[in-house]
């Protein structure tokens, strides 16, 4: 038998006790020569352990439990942690008996004594069998051209719509049981039959929208076994990165219809909510982090979130890194800063800043100076341009000095281009010297070069600067039209920008 290799995490999970008559698992797996073998089932993005044998005899292998088992999608595990093969537990299923042959290939020696576990075994096999098929058209072929290219196209049309045959007669043969709505699940919700847009291709929008509104169709959400499954993570997974748009307002509103599709406090809400928290706390795609200020202030704030980690105090700090986050997203004003320009480092450093050892001391040098600071400060708000590109940097990062010299050239060329554009460059350091001399061997002299001389606007966290260079990029009014993003994207972001001015106008 092909063994499948399963990476998983090695946990026990709770005894789920419904009643008492308990579970009775054996299967005879011939050629078998393990001497233990695991019991394990899928729950939302893991593989969680049950139960474990350690007695196998002539490939007899038994699981026994007093309590009845979840239903749910369960593997016979090898002690080399490979999967034997899937089978599923609903209440008919908790006394069962299955019979394999490790020697077999591709399930065929697989059965069992309930006649619906093996109409599951059977459309196994024949998922199989189609991609099996399909894998030796595109064998056959030798794919080079366009047109090999448009026949495997075909072949995978004609094969999915003998599977989605084959699932909706089994769906109609096996209506109202747990693995019916299992392969409900998998089932792909894609309409076949697409018409015509006016340019006579297929009309994509027609299949989008067909597409998206039966994604969900007849997956309860309530039913915590709808998560014991390899199918329910992958299918939450991609609802969110492919099929929806990515607009951080329409995302919300999927989070809020998913959630409230569940039952508040259920083991399934927790970990939908745990997912798409992580998920949009360290999305790469900007303006996404919306989506994570949506869900602290939606859930987190409200006490919807009790129960979902083990450390209560993890949702004070997603709370906190969520309000530190809102005053910087996308088309909010940016914070304004008061800063020292480079070319005042020295009349700063008398002052003695430098000198102070912790900020009582540097409080009292402020006040100490506070009239003549008040007329050195040059701030982020003062600066008049259509384009602001705000960028934070340290001399001595490595990447900076990369980076940087790439931002000086694009900023020569924007300014050839007549564009309206400055450059608030900030060094989020206190060591002047260097930052003088950076800036007159590498022509910065026409860029507003400034630190926190005076201590006073804590740039690390009112800008969420955890490592550098980071670019935003504001508008005139100094709303963020970018932020984090590589010197690369900026021209880009500028000409989107001016597109935006000229409707304006």
């Amino acid at each position: 038998m092909k063994k499948i290799f399963l990476t998983f995490v090695f946990c026990f999970s709770a005894i789920y006790a419904h009643s008492q008559s308990g579970y009775d698992i054996t299967i005879n797996l011939k050629n078998c020569n393990d001497t233990i073998a695991y019991l394990t089932f899928y729950q939302f993005d893991k593989t969680l352990i049950k139960d474990t044998c350690t007695t196998i005899k002539n490939g007899r292998i038994v699981f026994k439990g007093k309590t009845k088992l979840d239903k749910g999608i369960y593997s016979l595990v090898s002690q080399k942690k490979t999967i034997y093969f899937d089978f599923f537990i609903d209440d008919q299923t908790q006394k069962l008996e299955l019979n394999s042959d490790i020697a077999k290939n591709d399930l065929e020696g697989l059965s069992a004594n309930v006649s619906l576990e093996n109409d599951f075994f059977d459309y196994i096999k024949f998922i199989n069998k189609q991609n099996k098929e399909f894998q030796d058209y595109r064998t056959s072929i030798n794919v080079k051209t366009k047109k090999d290219t448009l026949l495997l196209n075909d072949k995978q049309k004609v094969l999915d719509k003998r599977i989605q045959a084959y699932e909706q007669n089994f769906l109609e043969k096996n209506k109202s049981t747990y693995i019916a709505d299992v392969i409900n699940l998998k089932m792909e919700k894609v309409l076949l039959d697409i018409p015509k847009a006016s340019n006579g291709r297929p009309d994509s929008i027609v299949a989008y929208n067909y597409y998206k509104k039966h994604y969900w169709d007849n997956i309860d959400f309530k039913e915590e076994a709808s998560m014991r499954n390899p199918f329910f993570f992958p299918k939450l997974k991609k609802y969110f990165t492919s099929v929806i748009l990515s607009n951080p307002d329409s995302v919300n509103v999927e989070v809020d219809r998913i959630l409230d599709k569940t039952k508040q406090g259920s083991l399934l809400y927790k970990y939908i909510l745990a997912h798409l928290t992580y998920n949009y706390e360290t999305s790469n795609i900007m303006g996404l982090d919306k989506v994570f200020v949506h869900i602290s202030d939606q859930y987190f704030k409200t006490g919807k979130a009790v129960g979902i980690y083990d450390d209560e105090s993890v949702i004070n700090k997603i709370i906190k890194r969520a309000d530190l986050l809102k005053p910087l997203l996308i088309g909010s004003m940016a914070p304004d800063l008061s800063m020292i320009k480079a070319e005042d480092y020295d009349t700063v450093k008398k002052m003695g800043f430098e000198a102070a050892k912790n900020s009582e001391e540097a409080t009292k040098v402020y006040y100490a100076n506070e009239s003549t600071l008040n007329k050195m400060f040059n701030h982020l708000y003062s600066v008049n341009a259509n384009f602001i590109i705000l960028v934070f940097w340290d001399v001595d990062c490595g990447h900076c000095q990369k980076e940087i010299p790439k931002l000086i050239k694009l900023y020569n060329e924007l300014k050839q281009d007549k564009k309206d554009v400055k450059v608030y460059s900030v060094y989020t350091l206190h060591e002047g010297e260097k930052y003088l001399k950076y800036i007159a061997d590498n022509g910065l002299q026409d860029w507003i070069n400034v630190y926190d001389g005076a201590h006073l606007n804590n740039v690390i966290n009112k800008y969420d600067i955890y490592s550098t260079p980071v670019i935003y990029i504001l508008d005139k009014n100094k709303k963020i039209k970018a932020k984090r993003i590589g010197v690369e994207q900026v021209k880009d972001v500028i000409n989107e920008m001016e597109k935006e001015y000229k409707k304006i106008k």
